[in-house]
């Protein structure tokens, strides 16, 4: 058999190999990306919905904070101004004054305590993902995808301020928020 009949007969057997080997290398790399972004996306889901859920109590917590606190300190601070000017004898507007800080007190908690809940809405967790991935601001400050490094712990190193104690800046200038 001559050299040109061989070759017509079709490629040889290490290249069908090799091209099985190559679509089953493609197909296991396509499932590992496909895992990887179905749980990207559960991530972003959780991530989201601790987000909505705390923006959602963070303002019902506020705005409770808000109308009964003010109706509870109007009330209050008749009576109790009432009470001082009667029985303690104190001017009008000393005590006035002292129910009002008492007040501001309050509200200064309330306002704190509401606070709490919104740093959940800054989804920390799929910031720091994304940086692993090479995605986002802090994208060169976090360790690389195949690295035992956590990205929780590399991003809560990360120094808040330059040598100089300018806040750092990404590429286009813009100032780097923590996760």
């Amino acid at each position: 058999m001559d050299e040109g009949a061989r070759n017509s007969d079709g490629p040889a057997p290490d290249l069908l190999t090799a091209f099985k080997e190559i679509k089953s290398a493609g197909a296991s790399g396509f499932a590992a990306f496909n895992d990887a972004s179905k749980a990207m996306r559960t991530l972003l889901a959780a991530d989201v919905s601790l987000a909505r859920s705390a923006l959602g109590r963070t303002l019902a917590l506020l705005g409770v904070a808000v109308s009964v606190g003010a109706a509870a300190v109007l009330m209050l601070m008749g009576a109790l101004v009432a009470w001082l000017v009667q029985s303690h004898g104190l001017s009008l507007a000393v005590a006035m004054l002292m129910l009002g800080l008492v007040a501001l007190v309050l509200a200064l908690l309330a306002g704190l305590l509401g606070s709490r809940y919104f740093e959940h809405t800054r989804m920390k967790a799929t910031r720091r993902q994304l940086a692993r991935l090479g995605i986002g601001e802090l994208a060169d400050r976090t360790p690389d995808p195949g690295s035992a490094v956590s990205s929780k712990d590399a991003v809560e190193n990360l120094k808040p301020a330059a040598a100089d104690g300018a806040p750092v800046k990404d590429a286009q200038g813009i100032d780097i928020t923590q996760p």
